[in-house]
């Protein structure tokens, strides 16, 4: 694919809703889409880490890629995290997800048997991308999760030209060095996605045009915002902009982390359940005191907005 895509603005990591019992709850997908939609938001990232893509069965992934790519949203992208510690299961959900109607897929660096260079990272990703050709790769580069620290610069020179439907990296780590040399490999060829929310502004000064991340569910006009004063010039709205998404990753870490996203969602108007162990969630009788904590933000007047549901004109 000699035309890589490139992305201009947010795709969402989508959170994947789940009932009391900690089954999946596909009902919501079509609104969860629609919310985005409105939202400004470009694509959707499933399954990743927000999505809790490897606390899933095999059987579950399939089921969660098939009611996204039921979904009748042209304008929003569709990327599914197939890659993990198996090769195998990773080919086959790469191939679903051509047949689902997928523009892409994610990989991730085998997190148990890690790849000790980026050569057998490579060879991992290009067998994944040989067997579904007719999508875009990347390469979601996580170190603090999947404790992978290989250079992406490298990576980049290893992987390039052997495999064509290779489109580039969702880069969340905080080399911003590393970041600005994958930016600018071959004379700007690939898309190199910003995966750190709480620290955007400094990656557009690197040249992140855009970006893949979790608040972006619910603050998308906060970044959207940001993202126009920056390309402005206008250093210090920016700069307080960026200050109101650090203060709400700092209320992520108040109660407990990642989790806290669906917090945030019901916040919002849309309830995604739970998180699975061994993620901690927000004990219920905490939620009131989260609440205001958003309003002492004002998380509200930036959040993103549920669709107004249509109503029937009466007879």
């Amino acid at each position: 694919m000699s035309n890589i895509p490139k992305t201009e603005g947010l795709v969402a990591a989508p959170f994947t809703p789940m009932l009391a019992d900690g089954s999946l709850n596909l009902a919501p997908i079509p609104q969860y889409a629609q919310f985005l939609v409105q939202n400004g938001i470009k694509g959707a990232f499933i399954g990743g880490s927000t999505g809790e893509g490897v606390s899933l069965s095999f059987p579950e992934k399939l089921e969660l890629l098939q009611a996204w790519g039921q979904v009748d949203a042209p304008d929003l992208t569709k990327i599914m995290l197939v890659g993990g510690t198996s090769l195998e299961e990773s080919k086959l959900l790469a191939q679903e997800a051509g047949q689902a109607g997928f523009q892409a897929v994610a990989v991730l660096a085998p997190f148990y048997f890690k790849p000790a260079n980026v050569e057998l990272l490579a060879r991992f990703c290009i067998q994944i991308g040989e067997a579904a050709p007719e999508l875009g790769l990347y390469f979601y580069h996580i170190p603090a999760l999947t404790g992978a620290n290989l250079s992406m610069i490298d990576f980049l020179a290893c992987i390039d030209g052997r495999l064509p439907n290779f489109y580039g990296i969702k880069y969340t780590h905080n080399d911003l060095m590393d970041f600005r040399q994958c930016v600018l490999f071959g004379n700007q060829k690939y898309d190199i996605l910003w995966g750190w929310d709480e620290i955007y502004l400094a990656a557009m000064a690197m040249g992140a045009r855009g970006a893949v991340g979790s608040t972006f569910n619910y603050a998308a006009p906060l970044y959207y915002d940001l993202m126009a004063a920056f390309q402005a010039g206008d250093l210090e709205k920016a700069r307080q902009l960026q200050d109101k998404s650090i203060a709400i990753v700092r209320i992520l870490g108040k109660y407990g982390g990642i989790a806290t996203g669906k917090a945030f969602m019901r916040a919002v108007g849309l309830d995604c359940g739970e998180f699975r162990l061994p993620i901690a969630n927000m004990p219920a009788e905490q939620y009131a005191r989260f609440l205001d904590d958003l309003n002492a933000i004002d998380f509200h007047t930036y959040a993103s907005q549920m669709p107004i549901p249509a109503i029937a004109s009466e007879l």
